[in-house]
C-alpha cells in the first residue's frame, strides 16, 4: 500500500495545527523501503484533507503535498456540491422518519452508563439479539447474547421511535453474528470485557458487556483478570445455572466483537461462527415493533461490585 487515510480514532495530522498529533502526511516505508503515506484529518468534519501524490513509472510515491484545511464558517459552500447533497438526502430522510414503535421510558444509551453498568439501551439491544436467536433456532447449547457498550451511541427520549433514531444509537451498520465458545472461553472474554471499567478515563472502555441471557457480577477494583466474581446462564426452559466452563454456548452479537473487536479475542478464535446475519439495527427495529410500546428496565443482570 502506498497512501493509508485513517479514520475512527479521531487523529488530527496537520502541518498548520500546533495540536496535531503529526505532520500531514506522516511518512513510513514499506519492507522495500518506499515511502508509504498516512493522512488522517480529525473528526466532527472540522477539517477537510487534501493530498496530491505523484507516482513513478513503476508505481512507488515519487512526491507529494497536502494539508488537513481547518472548515470555519467563512467556507462557502459549492451550491452545485450543495444540490446534490440534498437530493441525496431524501431517500435517506424518509428512512430516518419511518416510524418504528413507542417506548414508555427513556432508553438511556449514554456512554457514562452503558460503558461501565447495566444500561437500559444495553438490555434492550442485548434482548433483541437474544430474541433474534430465540426465533431463528437451531443453536447449539445454551443461546447468550453480548452487545459492546462502545457499540452504543445514543439515547432515545419516551414516545415515538423512528428508525433515524435506531440509527443514531447503531450507526456502523454491523451484521448479527455468533459463535459457538466454551464456557471458559466466554468466561475469558467477560474478563477482557469489563477490564476497563474500574477507570473512566482509561481507553478501551467500550469493551464493557451489555448482556442478555446471562448475569454476572464483578468488582473493578480487583486485580485485572481477577475481576468477574459470578457468572450464571439461563437455559431454554428459563432456569439460571451456573456458567460451566466445560459445556458449549452460542454466544449472539455484532460482527465487530465477533471478530475480536474489543478485545474479545476468544469469539474470534471460535471454530464454528457465523458473521453475516442481519443487520442489527433492524433486529433491533424489529424487536421494539413487535413489543410497541416497550418498557425495559434495569433488571440486576450485570452486579457492579464496589
Amino acid at each position: 500500500m502506498d497512501v493509508f487515510v485513517g479514520g475512527h480514532s479521531h487523529t488530527l495530522l496537520s502541518n498548520s495545527d500546533p495540536k496535531a498529533a503529526g505532520p500531514y502526511p506522516y511518512v513510513g516505508k514499506s519492507p522495500s523501503g518506499a515511502p508509504v503515506l498516512v493522512v488522517q484529518a480529525g473528526a466532527y468534519s472540522t477539517h477537510l484533507g487534501q493530498l496530491d501524490v505523484v507516482f513513478d513509472d513503476k508505481g512507488v510515491v515519487k512526491s507529494w503535498t497536502g494539508d488537513a484545511k481547518l472548515i470555519g464558517a467563512e467556507v462557502v459552500p459549492d451550491p452545485v456540491v450543495k444540490e446534490k447533497v440534498r437530493q441525496l438526502n431524501v431517500p435517506l430522510e424518509t428512512l430516518r422518519r419511518t416510524p418504528v414503535g413507542e417506548s414508555k421510558v427513556e432508553l438511556v444509551g449514554a456512554s457514562s452508563s452503558c460503558r461501565f453498568r447495566e444500561c437500559v439501551m444495553g438490555d434492550l439491544i442485548s434482548d433483541a439479539l437474544l430474541a433474534h436467536a430465540t426465533a431463528k433456532g437451531g443453536y447449539k447449547g445454551t443461546a447468550v447474547a453480548i452487545q459492546n457498550g462502545g457499540g452504543i451511541r445514543s439515547s432515545i427520549p419516551a414516545g415515538a421511535v423512528t428508525m433515524g433514531q435506531i440509527l443514531e444509537v447503531l450507526p456502523f451498520s454491523n451484521s448479527v453474528a455468533t459463535a459457538e465458545v466454551t464456557g471458559a472461553d466466554l468466561l475469558k472474554d467477560l474478563e477482557a470485557g469489563v477490564a476497563r471499567a474500574h477507570d473512566p478515563n482509561a481507553p478501551g472502555t467500550g469493551r464493557f458487556p451489555q448482556v442478555a441471557g446471562l448475569r454476572y457480577s464483578f468488582a473493578p477494583a480487583k486485580p485485572e483478570g481477577q475481576r468477574i466474581q459470578k457468572v450464571e446462564v439461563r437455559d431454554k426452559a428459563g432456569a439460571w445455572a451456573p456458567l460451566d466452563p466445560a459445556a458449549t454456548y452460542t454466544v449472539f452479537t455484532n460482527d465487530f466483537v465477533r471478530k475480536g473487536g474489543d478485545g474479545y479475542v476468544n469469539l474470534a478464535k471460535a471454530k464454528v461462527f457465523y458473521d453475516y446475519g442481519p443487520e442489527l439495527e433492524g433486529v433491533v427495529a424489529d424487536y421494539i415493533k413487535a413489543r410497541s410500546p416497550v418498557a425495559p428496565a434495569l433488571d440486576g443482570r450485570i452486579t457492579r461490585m464496589e
